[in-house]
């Protein structure tokens, strides 16, 4: 516990502070200026800034030091790993602190998930704060394993980690006033509840943002943010491993504006943590575009900070707390030292050992499902006409195409030479049956099969075949893997990436995860995929929130209609 007494005595001159960081360039976020200076830290706190005593001093001879980074919009469950090896990913870049929705584990296991993630992340080099799902499932327009509502969430509304309530995917709900969606959001009321609105406008956005609603990671267009900024959204800006929007709305900040923006991941991939970054990609990213450096990092810490009501985060000044960022350039933004709470926890790109204490919470099996046989993925021709989902790239949004079936002895088949390949979700939780079966264009594949069962939100099982053959035992693999992402070809296991966690996470160090899923890229790529990262494209197919038509073990999602439609027809 922190001494005010001693606190303000160390601010003072008075006493030694534990830390003195020496000849720093401080990147001041209130001010917007970068000035020489020594700051001081005291008990995991900045004491002050200037000519103070310490017990220990690091000269970082003139290194930039910038507030630690937030990520304000993520789900920590899409990295794969657990969140000590998330730490082990993102800490060094500068990460320090993440807004997580944990709605990927919550919609497999439900409180016991959030549970798991909160236990998980304890003692580690990162503070991990959460918002509550507000949406488990999605939709009843799928099966998830579990259901979350507001007195489900009122057992860890008051809880000092939980800042509010997660993106309210659910906007439909919300302006046709859904009795569950507004019991959910009156339970939050006066914490911080955030948006997920892709495309909304007009009034309908106006409803939406009455409800308290104050953010939004969907905007893929000036246009669509200018609109909701506006209105007094905060805008996150995203650059996932799959939802890319960075560049597409980085000419909205301004001078006038830049307040109300921020950045964050939402879904990123071990690959592109480790090869490119977390937020010090977005900041790096964001200068080379032309914007102000200190506007930049502004928007990566004391924005976050301060519309998640984290007061003591987000700026090197006194009584915040003492995490910060030493790096060597504005050009590049190159991270070279990372303090948490007051202590050097990386560097180089590296974490300091023995930072991150091994792992001892543990889930049961989440897979729930009997293996399938090819009779399972059959589709009765009903007509002449399909819906078909089309794929496109980088972006989570899809588009309604409708084709010309290929039948085959009265049967709708996959047709390679078209790229209309046959899709499907199986139901894994309460091993009800269900299986939904759809075609989607845009994955390119020209033998086997992958699947996954990392499928949003739900999770249940979601293949992609030439073939019914590979499709079976692609998903059969993944049953027997109690989760996890597996590549087929001719009948057998090209490729495969167990993960036993939720069916979401893997047991394993970081780099090995990020290793198996290179692996499973190259082999994607093998059988024709022409998609940057087709697992994670993959995954959002069974979205049925995010426009236009999307795939569930109840069927083909018209997103637009918000309701099931036909296979079969242009209705």
């Amino acid at each position: 516990m922190v001494s005010l007494d001693k606190r303000i005595k160390v601010a003072r001159g008075e006493e030694d502070a534990d830390l003195l960081i020496k000849n720093t360039r401080v990147v001041n976020v209130f001010s917007g200026e970068i000035y020489k200076t020594d700051v001081a830290l005291f008990q995991g706190m900045i004491a002050g800034l200037g000519n103070y005593r310490a017990r220990e001093t690091i000269n970082i001879h003139g290194m930039y030091l910038c507030p630690g980074l937030i990520d304000g919009h993520m789900h920590m469950e899409s990295s794969m790993a657990l969140p000590s090896e998330f730490a082990r990913g993102v800490v060094p870049s500068g990460t320090t602190s993440v807004i997580i929705d944990p709605h990927e584990i919550a919609n497999v296991f439900g409180l016991d998930g959030i549970k798991f993630m909160v236990e998980s992340s304890r003692h580690i080099p990162l503070d991990v704060f959460i918002m509550l799902p507000s949406c488990v499932p999605a939709t009843d327009m799928e099966t998830s394993g579990a259901r979350l509502n507001h007195h489900d969430l009122s057992v860890f509304a008051d809880k000092p980690w939980v800042l509010g309530l997660a993106e309210m995917m659910n906007y439909t709900g919300v302006i046709q006033r859904d009795p569950d969606v507004l019991k959910k959001i009156r339970v939050m009321k006066g914490k911080v509840i955030d948006g997920h609105a892709p495309g909304l406008s007009g009034k309908d956005l106006n409803a939406y943002i009455s409800a308290w609603i104050r953010s939004d990671h969907e905007c893929t267009s000036i246009k669509e943010a200018r609109e909701k900024l506006r209105n007094g959204m905060y805008i996150m800006i995203r650059e996932g491993s799959v939802a890319k929007n960075l560049k597409s709305l980085l000419p909205l900040v301004s001078v006038e504006n830049n307040r109300r923006l921020m950045f964050v991941t939402d879904d990123r991939s071990p690959v592109d943590m480790i090869n490119e970054g977390h937020i010090n990609y977005m900041i790096r990213t964001a200068i080379k575009e032309g914007i102000n450096p200190v506007t930049a990092i502004k928007m990566a810490t004391l924005n976050p900070a301060e519309y998640f009501h984290l007061n003591e985060l987000g700026a090197i000044a006194p009584a915040y707390q003492a995490d910060l960022v030493g790096f060597d350039s504005l050009r590049n933004f190159k991270v070279r030292m990372v303090f948490k709470k007051g202590k050097l926890v990386a560097e180089d790109g590296h974490l300091l050992p023995e930072i991150i204490p091994p792992h001892t919470v543990h889930l049961r099996s989440s897979m729930n499902v009997k293996p399938l046989n090819i009779q399972d993925f059959e589709v009765k021709a009903e007509g002449d006409l399909i819906k078909v989902i089309e794929v496109i790239p980088s972006q989570i949004i899809t588009r309604k195409r409708i084709e010309k079936a290929k039948i085959e002895m009265g049967l709708a088949v996959t047709d390679v030479k078209r790229d209309i390949l046959k899709i499907a979700v199986i139901e894994r939780h309460l091993a009800s049956g269900n299986i939904g079966i759809g075609f989607v264009n845009g994955f390119g594949l020209k033998k086997g099969a992958i699947a996954s069962s990392v499928a949003h939100d739900s999770h249940n099982i979601l293949t992609v075949g030439t073939n019914d053959r590979d499709m079976v035992v692609s998903v059969n693999e993944i049953i027997h893997m109690k989760g996890g992402q597996v590549v087929i070809k001719d009948g057998r296991v090209i490729e495969s990436l167990p993960l036993p966690i939720a069916g979401l996470m893997s047991d394993r160090p970081l780099h090995e995860i990020k290793k198996r899923v290179e692996k499973l890229g190259y082999a994607v790529k093998s059988i024709g995929s022409r998609l940057t990262n087709p697992f994670m494209t993959l995954s959002f197919l069974s979205l049925p929130v995010i426009p236009e038509l999307k795939l569930t073990d109840k069927g083909l999602v018209d997103v637009g209609k918000f309701k099931i439609v036909p296979l079969f027809g242009r209705v």
